[in-house]
């Protein structure tokens, strides 16, 4: 994951059924995990939870259809350079996020904190119960037992392989989610794009959920 990402702009999901703006999303996060929800967690992501939600903020937006950058892929990987950068680009094309509900940014920055931390995407057995979703697939039907699809929501980690990238991405991101708690999101079409090994000259057309799907 590093590999094909860590030279891409940062950036933020947005607000969805509501106005967005950086300031109401940057609200949102701080607000997203309660001192009870934190203090269930383990010691050292707590500490970097509240580290996280104490920083002066750094503004991000929400990408653009073109990002000016340059690449940093070259670093050691001559060969995965040359496959996908196109320095004729001067940047990177469609890496642009969606929105999502405010209750999924809590369960993105814990799932992503717990990710950077722990070195593991959590179990929903290891979740708060306050932050799991209350979706029929997410229990039994006495709802005294988690399902076997227990890791609906999973961090895409760093320093592994990522998860093969399928067209359910275009439904909701919950199973990849930017490893980065900062950033709080799922991938954008150019990072799942970048994943699958498409090269960053290669234009996905139509709607977002269309690109997405092109993709998976």
């Amino acid at each position: 994951m590093r590999d094909v990402l860590e030279d891409m702009p940062q950036v933020r999901s947005g607000l969805s059924k509501q106005a967005d703006s950086y300031a109401s999303w940057r609200e949102i996060i701080v607000t997203s995990l309660s001192p009870e929800t934190i203090g269930e967690l383990p010691e050292r992501v707590q500490r970097f939870i509240q580290v996280l939600l104490s920083e002066k903020p750094s503004h991000l937006d929400r990408g653009k259809p073109f990002t000016k950058s340059q690449s940093l892929i070259a670093k050691g990987l001559p060969a995965l350079s040359q496959w996908l950068y196109d320095e004729r680009l001067g940047g990177v094309i469609q890496h642009e996020t969606r929105g999502h509900m405010n209750s999924d940014l809590g369960r993105y920055l814990f799932v992503s904190a717990m990710g950077k931390i722990m070195s593991s995407s959590p179990k929903l057995d290891d979740w708060p119960v306050c932050l799991l979703p209350s979706h029929k697939n997410v229990y039994d039907g006495d709802k005294s037992k988690i399902r076997d699809f227990k890791d609906r929501f999973k961090v895409q980690l760093f320093d592994q392989p990522a998860s093969t990238i399928t067209a359910h991405i275009s439904k909701d991101g919950h199973y990849f989610i930017h490893p980065d708690p900062r950033q709080c999101r799922s991938l954008t079409v150019r990072e799942a794009a970048r994943i699958q090994t498409f090269p960053d000259n290669y234009f996905f057309w139509g709607n977002r959920t269309q690109r997405y799907q092109q993709v998976g």
